[in-house]
């Protein structure tokens, strides 16, 4: 080996022993550059010396967070920031909007289109398809989208539907499979009998029990075990499932994720399910579950809420009580008669019907809500927390199968209401 590669060698040896600590010095430098901003201060940007993906990184998070330039009065100082005229054009703001999704994860574009739908206006993103088309759909966006549809100009409308499509398409791939899975799973369970008449016999799932029993010589199963349904439960919808969607504005992502979810319980021929919205009025939403984009669409946000307006309602589809399960999913805040309410409460549950109280369907999990009129559901029994959408097929299934739901809630870390409680729920 020559003596000059030895030199280099014994050089990059040196580096290497020192960089540790120079990374992690540089490391942190360019971070607070980055949270900084562009300071002004050209020794710090001579110091950190931004890579082009840094500077990229900066740019997108400058046109965001960044301090707005200010503009120059007609003696060429420095006046007042203006307000709408510094807005970023439409164009810029599809290809940035672009670049947010490129760099940063899916969590993190939620959080960044949240904040440019508050700076720039939603007004101002929804009169262009272009920034539309180039948002990331997301849970939130939708809901400030619904709560905003009467504002939608008429050719941005499509590209709002479509935006909407594209995250109830993404939501039901997400949750079908669980939810079909957990009710028809928990359903089985209810209805087998092992004694079951010939042509009740479920040939599948028997087969499936007696493989064990297989007898080579002979080519066929010995059933050690049948299984069926009774002849009169076969066709019959064993369970009525209702949900009760309270629709006042601070309900919006639990509103978006029960139209889902119901469409998807919807499907399943061995419940029935029916949908009601409410807020001081209400709409039995159960005849658009076939389409759950059409249904996010008829959604009215806002308002009050009259709970007990809407338990009557539903006290007036149940007639079967003993098979049906009642969600209510509101955070209680109860705009009409406490006292009614109560009332309506009680002649359900005395009525044999199973009744869940759900304070949100979102994905938090930390709602605010009454809780004076939580303890009361509690008092009487009523399982009474918030749900996440992802845990809402094991909740269904524990309820078809009348398991004790608010241990089964305590078991997967939601917090309860119970009827001792003083204080927090």
């Amino acid at each position: 080996m020559s003596e000059e590669s030895s030199a280099n060698r014994e050089e990059a040896s040196a580096s290497a022993s020192e960089s540790p600590e120079i990374t992690l010095q540089q490391e942190r430098l360019r971070r607070w550059r980055l949270v900084l901003g562009d300071t002004e201060n050209e020794q710090l940007e001579k110091l950190v010396g931004l890579s082009g993906r840094d500077q990229e990184l900066d740019r997108i998070v400058a046109l965001l967070y960044g301090p707005q330039p200010r503009e120059r009065k007609k003696d060429g100082t420095a006046g007042s920031q203006r307000s709408g005229s510094l807005a970023p054009t439409a164009k810029v703001l599809h290809h940035w909007l672009g670049d947010v999704r490129r760099y940063f994860p899916k969590d993190v574009v939620a959080v960044v289109q949240k904040d440019a739908c508050e700076k720039f206006g939603v007004k101002a993103l929804l009169h262009d398809p272009e920034i539309l088309e180039s948002l990331q759909p997301d849970i939130g966006l939708v809901a400030t989208l619904l709560s905003m549809k009467e504002l939608i100009p008429e050719q941005t409308k499509a590209t709002a539907r479509q935006l909407v499509a594209r995250l109830v398409k993404e939501l039901m791939e997400r949750l079908a499979n669980a939810t079909r899975q957990a009710i028809l799973g928990s359903l089985d369970r209810t209805r087998w009998t092992r004694r079951p008449p010939v042509n009740a016999i479920d040939w599948n799932r028997t087969i499936r029990l007696n493989l064990k029993n297989y007898q080579p010589e002979y080519r066929t199963v010995i059933p050690e075990v049948v299984v069926g349904f009774p002849r009169k439960q076969r066709h019959a919808k064993l369970k009525h499932i209702v949900l009760c969607v309270d629709q006042s504005g601070s309900m919006a992502e639990s509103v978006v994720y029960a139209g889902i979810l119901a469409s998807v319980l919807a499907s399943l021929p061995a419940v029935q399910t029916s949908l009601i919205l409410f807020d001081t009025s209400v709409v039995d939403m159960t005849g658009q579950l076939h389409d759950p984009v059409e249904l996010l669409f008829g959604v009215q946000l806002g308002g009050g809420t009259d709970i007990a307006k809407a338990l009557a309602y539903a006290q007036s589809l149940i007639h079967r009580s003993e098979q049906t399960i009642l969600v209510l999913i509101s955070d209680l805040y109860e705009g009409g008669s406490v006292q009614l309410c109560q009332q309506r409460v009680l002649e359900l549950i005395s009525a044999g019907v199973q009744f869940i109280t759900l304070l949100a369907l979102d994905d938090s999990g930390q709602p605010q809500y009454d809780h004076s009129l939580a303890r009361f559901m509690a008092q009487q029994g009523i399982p009474c927390f918030a749900c996440t959408p992802r845990l809402f097929p094991d909740m269904m299934a524990a309820a078809i199968q009348q398991q004790d739901l608010t241990s089964w809630a305590t078991q997967h870390g939601l917090a309860t209401v119970v009827s001792t409680q003083s204080g927090k729920g």
